[in-house]
């Protein structure tokens, strides 16, 4: 299974295109749609290196949705995931509720789940509450 164009640009639409590397809410030095992998203070790149990036971090967030959910998925719950994975990581999302209660199929509940990871340094941010909402509607209706 693979994102499609749909959750794609959704990441796209939240994680936003800086060629300047800069510090997420989170405090994290990003670059590109929220490219973090050996990002540093001061690195520039181009629209062609942001594309690369977001493709094989794409590939990457696909293997760990596919890798951690042991129950079948629509393109849409997929699509969702893999948002969600790209923005709170593997780790977050191996020990989260969301996922201990997909894999149980308990999808309603799961879905339910996106409204809790809405917080960045202890701050509510409107960002992450309205990409929320975005992913638990991919994750029920598509």
């Amino acid at each position: 299974m693979q994102i499609s164009e749909k959750g794609k640009a959704l990441i796209k639409k939240y994680e936003g295109l800086k060629l300047s590397a800069y510090k997420c809410p989170a405090g994290v030095w990003t670059i590109g749609y929220g490219h973090t992998a050996g990002v540093f203070e001061g690195q520039k790149i181009t629209q062609k290196k942001a594309d690369e990036f977001f493709d094989n971090d794409i590939k990457k967030f696909e293997k760990i949705v596919l890798e951690l959910c042991k129950v079948p998925l629509t393109q849409g719950q997929f699509d969702a995931l893999v948002s969600f994975v790209y923005n709170v990581g593997k780790t977050a999302f191996a020990n989260s509720t969301l996922l201990k209660l997909l894999n149980q199929k308990n999808y309603s509940a799961a879905a339910n789940q996106f409204a809790r990871w809405v917080y960045a340094n202890g701050k509510k941010l409107q960002g992450l509450v309205k990409r929320r909402e975005e992913e638990k509607f991919l994750f029920e209706k598509c």
